[in-house]
């Protein structure tokens, strides 16, 4: 863990970056809007970094800015969408319960996708781990694999439909509508992820 003298845009966004693309995806169906929403969480961390005195509040400092962006993009966009309904709105308002250390529901699955890729047949591995972990476009993928555009997306495409049945036959999960999980059983006899106590 870096210090509050260590602290930067620079060394937030590699420890964030990942996690808060998730977070706004969970809550933001748009993907070009979630992009834009991340952008816009990092330039409100910029402005306000200097305020951050305490290292031990960066976590829930972070995710309430992000929360925050959140309902003010869904304020912003109320005439022309659908308004974000109260209870959403009081959930993404509650205090960190749902944002603690050991993350959330989401968070929590998310982290074993990591494990379960391990699963995958080597080229999709691959595919995943460069598209989805380390951030990089499916035209880059292309250029790294040298197969075409449309290969690197079927790639992509196929390894995420494997991972998603790996991750079926490991656990059953419950969402709510905007697509969050609210539950999830892990069935030990047929799963090899670690289960998060």
């Amino acid at each position: 863990m870096f210090s509050i003298n260590q602290l930067n845009l620079h060394t937030i966004w590699q420890e964030f970056r990942i996690s808060l693309k998730q977070f706004i995806r969970a809550h933001v169906s748009n993907e070009q809007d979630s992009e834009d929403i991340l952008q816009e969480v990092f330039i409100k961390i910029h402005n306000h970094l200097p305020n951050l005195k305490e290292e031990e509040k960066l976590h829930s400092w972070v995710y309430q800015i992000t929360r925050n962006t959140i309902i003010d993009f869904y304020r912003s966009q109320a005439k022309s969408q659908a308004k974000l309904l109260d209870s959403d709105k009081e959930r993404l308002l509650q205090n960190e319960t749902d944002i603690t250390d050991e993350g959330n529901k989401n968070e929590i699955v998310a982290a074993w996708l990591k494990d379960l890729m391990e699963q995958l047949p080597e080229k999709y591995k691959e595919a995943l781990i460069y598209v989805e972990l380390e951030q990089h476009t499916q035209k880059e993928l292309a250029n790294k694999l040298g197969i075409s555009l449309s290969g690197a997306k079927s790639r992509v495409q196929r390894g995420r439909e494997k991972l998603k049945n790996i991750l079926l036959e490991c656990c059953h999960l419950e969402f709510d509508n905007l697509g969050n999980i609210l539950d999830y059983n892990v069935n030990k006899g047929n799963c090899s992820c670690r289960e998060i106590k």
